[in-house]
């Protein structure tokens, strides 16, 4: 691991650039603080052997929270585009038959 650089932002929270190797990836390395539960949470998840550190859990919690941030901002943009095409008069039937035949081809 070779250190590039490290920013000390706040007495509990430094911020350093890293390099590892053999896949040549950057990694950003912080020192951040927990409440209690969620450190004995943590501590539990990687004693059950469920994950081997508390890095790779809070690099795969935010993977996760970044993947539902994805799909919350796709169904947003669905229902935008849904709000700016208007309304129509058309019947419960009518959108149903036109729908199906869209479907259908």
């Amino acid at each position: 691991m070779i250190l590039l650089t490290s920013v000390l932002l706040l007495p509990e929270l430094t911020l350093s650039w890293c390099v590892i190797t053999p896949r040549q990836m950057i990694m950003a390395r912080q020192s951040i603080s927990f409440t209690e539960s969620n450190d004995k949470w943590l501590k539990s998840q990687v004693n059950s052997k469920e994950y081997s550190s508390k890095s790779e859990l809070v690099n795969d919690l935010v993977r996760q929270a970044r993947q539902q941030q994805q799909q919350i901002d796709l169904v947003r943009m669905k229902l935008e585009k849904a709000e700016n095409s208007g309304f129509t008069t058309d019947s419960k039937e009518q959108i149903l038959a036109k729908s199906k035949s869209l479907f259908n081809g």
